[in-house]
C-alpha cells in the first residue's frame, strides 16, 4: 500500500508539474486552498490567480446572481468554475499552449457563531487546454467540525486532494473516490454528492462514482431523481411532504408500485397532502451478492425504477429508525414510511435493533412526531393463504403490549384500498423465473419494466426466448 502524502506535499507536487497552471476562486468560508499551495513552495508554477469575491455584490458583479437568491449553491460554482477557466484560456493560451489550465472554485457556509446554521459547501474543478475539450469534478459536502476555524482547514485539505486527484488519479473510480479523504475524516466531513464530466472522465459512471461513496462509508445516503441522474437529497425533499417505500426491487413488480400508489393514497387522506413527494429506498446491505456489491444490479435497479418516474435512495441502512433519522434533517412536513407487514415484524426482533437502548430506543426513534407508518399486507405462501396484517401480525410475547401502545397512539396502521388480487407476488420468484427463462415473469411487472428486462437481459435473463436447452 503506497504512503498517504501530506496535503504539503500534494500540493507541492501539482506546484512543480509545468503542465498545470490555473486559478483559485473561493467565496464564503472556503478560503483555504489556495493558502496551502502557496505556503507549499513554488507556487508561482501553479498558480496565475487567486481571488475571493467575498463581498455579495462584487461575486454578482464577477459571476452573475442567482435566481434562487443562494451563493453556496451548485449553479454558483458552475458559474464561477466556466467563467475563470474561459477567462485563463482567453488570456494566456495562445502564449503557453502546452498547458493544461485549471479553475479550483469553491463556495462554502462554514458554522456560524452560534452554530444554527448547515455548515456545507462546494467544491470543483475544470480543467483542460481549451473551452471545447474540458474536464470538469464537481463535490458536495458537510462539515462536522465543532468551529469554523476547523472547517475552513478541512476544506482546506479537501480542495488539494480533490486537485491531486483529478490529475494523478483520474483513471481509477476508487482511487480517485478514496483520495478524496486523505488526511480527513467522515467525522470532519461527509462527501455526499459528486458529479464528474469531460474527457477526462470519459470512463466514470456517475452512479457508481456516488455509489462508491456509500460503500466506503463517505456518506450515508445518495439520490437520483426522476430522470436517474444524481442530485442533492436535501434539494428533493427540504419540506416537502415525503413518503418513502423500502424494498428489494428485484425486480420491481406489480406489487411494489401498488404499495407506492396506495401510500400516496392514504397518505394524503390522512394529512390533507396536496402534493408528496413519493421515492423508493434501497439500503446498500439489499445490494451485496454473496458478500460483494453487484454494481450491474445496482445500476439495472435505478434505471428501471427511474422509468417508472420514481427517486430513489441509496442507503446504508439497516435499521428502519436511522432511515428516518436521516430523513428528519428535510425538516419534512410529514413523513410516511410504507412497509410490507412481514418486514415490519423485523423491528421486534432483538437481532435487528443493535443499540444501547434496544427495541425500546428504536422504536421511539422511528416514530418521532410526524411519522406515520403504513403497512401493506402479506399472504402466507405456504399452507393458510392467511392474509398477514397489523390486526394479527405475529410478534414476540414479550413485544405483544408494544405493538398495541403503538397501534393506540396511530402512527403505524394497515393501507386501505390495496390491489389483493396481486398479493401473491413476491420479487424472489419473479428473479427465479426470469433467471430461468419461465414463462409468465412479465405478467407480475409492470410492462415498461418487462420491456426493458427483456431489451437489455438484466437480473440475469439469459438473453433469448423459448425454453432452454436441457
Amino acid at each position: 500500500m503506497k504512503p498517504v502524502l501530506t496535503t504539503q506535499q500534494k500540493a507541492l507536487k501539482i506546484n512543480l508539474n509545468p503542465s498545470i497552471y490555473g486559478t483559485f476562486a473561493e467565496i464564503g468560508a472556503g478560503q483555504d486552498v489556495a493558502g496551502n499551495f502557496f505556503k507549499a513552495g513554488a507556487a508561482s508554477g501553479t498558480v496565475a490567480k487567486s481571488i475571493s469575491a467575498y463581498d455579495m455584490v462584487v461575486s454578482d458583479t464577477i459571476y452573475g446572481k442567482e435566481q434562487s437568491k443562494r451563493y453556496v449553491c451548485k449553479s454558483r460554482l458552475e458559474k464561477m468554475l466556466k467563467y475563470e477557466h474561459e477567462l485563463l484560456i482567453e488570456r494566456l493560451s495562445s502564449s503557453t499552449p502546452e498547458r493544461s489550465y485549471f479553475a479550483f472554485a469553491n463556495t462554502v457556509a462554514a458554522r456560524n457563531y452560534h452554530g444554527t446554521n448547515e455548515a456545507h459547501g462546494w467544491l470543483g474543478l475544470r480543467f483542460g487546454a481549451s473551452k471545447e475539450e474540458c474536464s470538469e469534478v464537481i463535490i458536495h459536502v458537510r462539515m462536522g467540525d465543532n468551529t469554523a476555524q476547523l472547517q475552513q482547514q478541512a476544506i482546506g485539505i479537501l480542495g488539494v486532494n480533490l486537485t491531486y486527484a483529478a490529475f494523478y488519479h483520474e483513471n481509477n473510480l476508487e482511487e480517485f473516490v478514496s483520495m478524496l479523504m486523505h488526511n480527513l475524516s467522515r467525522e470532519r466531513i461527509e462527501i455526499d454528492m459528486i458529479s464528474t464530466k469531460g474527457t477526462n472522465f470519459k470512463e466514470y459512471d456517475n452512479r457508481l462514482l456516488n455509489l462508491e461513496l456509500v460503500k466506503t462509508d463517505l456518506t450515508d445516503a445518495i439520490m437520483f431523481d426522476c430522470d436517474g441522474q444524481i442530485t442533492l437529497a436535501s434539494d428533493e425533499l427540504y419540506k416537502k411532504e415525503i413518503l418513502v417505500a423500502r424494498g428489494s426491487y428485484r425486480p420491481p413488480t406489480k406489487v411494489n408500485l401498488d404499495i407506492l400508489k396506495t401510500g400516496v393514497e392514504n397518505f394524503k387522506k390522512d394529512t390533507g397532502a396536496s402534493e408528496v413527494v413519493p421515492f423508493c429506498e434501497i439500503t446498500i446491505h439489499n445490494l451485496r451478492s454473496q458478500g460483494e456489491l453487484a454494481k450491474e444490479d445496482f445500476l439495472a435497479r435505478v434505471d428501471l425504477l427511474t422509468s417508472i418516474n420514481y427517486r430513489v435512495l441509496i442507503t446504508n441502512f439497516p435499521q428502519y429508525f436511522k432511515l428516518t433519522n436521516y430523513l428528519s434533517r428535510f425538516k419534512a412536513k410529514h413523513l410516511a414510511i410504507v412497509l410490507g407487514a412481514y418486514n415490519f415484524k423485523q423491528i421486534f426482533d432483538d437481532d435487528y435493533n443493535q443499540v444501547p437502548g434496544g427495541m425500546l430506543e428504536a422504536l421511539g426513534r422511528l416514530f418521532m412526531e410526524n411519522v406515520q407508518v403504513y403497512l401493506y399486507p402479506y399472504r402466507e405462501e405456504l399452507s393458510t393463504d392467511e392474509l398477514i396484517s397489523l390486526k394479527n401480525m405475529p410478534v414476540p410475547e414479550k413485544a405483544k403490549h408494544l405493538v398495541e401502545y403503538i397501534k393506540a397512539q396511530g402512527q403505524v396502521k394497515d393501507l386501505e384500498g390495496y390491489d389483493d388480487s396481486i398479493l401473491h407476488i413476491y420479487s424472489r420468484k419473479v428473479l427465479k423465473m426470469i433467471v430461468n427463462n419461465e414463462q409468465g415473469w412479465e405478467d407480475f411487472v409492470p410492462a415498461p419494466i418487462a420491456k426493458t428486462i427483456n431489451d437489455k437481459c438484466l437480473f440475469g435473463h439469459p438473453c433469448f426466448y423459448g425454453p432452454k436447452d436441457s
